[in-house]
């Protein structure tokens, strides 16, 4: 959890694969992420370059496949856009630090959808990949879970999050939203990306 206090300027030379960040001054920090300005010597440069950086909590997102091959889909309020979007269960990694990244997705499929892994279901790791990386060191980390069911019970919904529905689609109807920019998050985009370049949709050969 990032902490609001000990704000302020400070120095150090921390090395990663040649990469030095000379100073890191911070701007602001809650809960859920932190701004700072470092500098930064990188591989091709000798000169520290100043980066204004949006530090936040890694995330999971999970591909919801059904046994007859649909996929869920919630469609859900995002402020900071002022709409709604259908996008793929996501959420970030910030329970328990007992909790594992699967143990997360599987949670977040839950509480989000309300589909959980059918008996026979496997939660598979696709990889991660970074959301925006001239503007936050965030990544995300890509599940597919097949077969999901319906939880027999309704799990407790966020409160801070506001999802208005949650639908199964069919690979072709997912297709068609994306070609006609009805699905336009990130996280949507680019696990489906992922389970085409891998033919895990239904209907790919590898």
């Amino acid at each position: 959890m990032f902490a609001a206090e000990d704000s302020g300027h400070y120095t150090s030379r921390v090395m990663q694969d040649s990469w030095e960040t000379v100073s890191s001054e911070r701007h602001f920090a809650n809960a859920h992420l932190e701004v700072v300005t470092d500098h930064v010597r990188t591989p091709s440069r000798s000169l520290p370059r100043a980066w204004t950086i949006v530090h936040r909590k890694a995330a999971v997102i999970i591909a919801p496949m059904t046994r007859d091959g649909k996929i869920v889909l919630i469609y859900q309020e995002r402020i900071p856009i002022r709409t709604a979007i259908w996008e793929m269960p996501s959420g970030q990694i910030d329970g328990p630090p007992q909790e594992t990244v699967e143990q997360v997705a599987l949670r977040e499929l839950r509480e989000e959808a309300g589909y959980e892994l059918a008996k026979d279901g496997e939660l598979i790791a696709l990889g991660q990949y970074f959301t925006s990386p001239g503007f936050t060191d965030e990544r995300g980390n890509f599940f597919l879970a097949r077969p999901v069911q319906k939880c027999k019970e309704a799990p407790a919904g966020d409160e801070g999050e506001s999802i208005l529905d949650c639908r199964e689609f069919s690979v072709a109807e997912i297709r068609r939203m994306i070609a006609e920019n009805e699905i336009r998050d990130a996280n949507t985009l680019s696990i489906w990306a992922r389970l085409s370049a891998r033919a895990l949709l239904p209907g790919q050969s590898s």
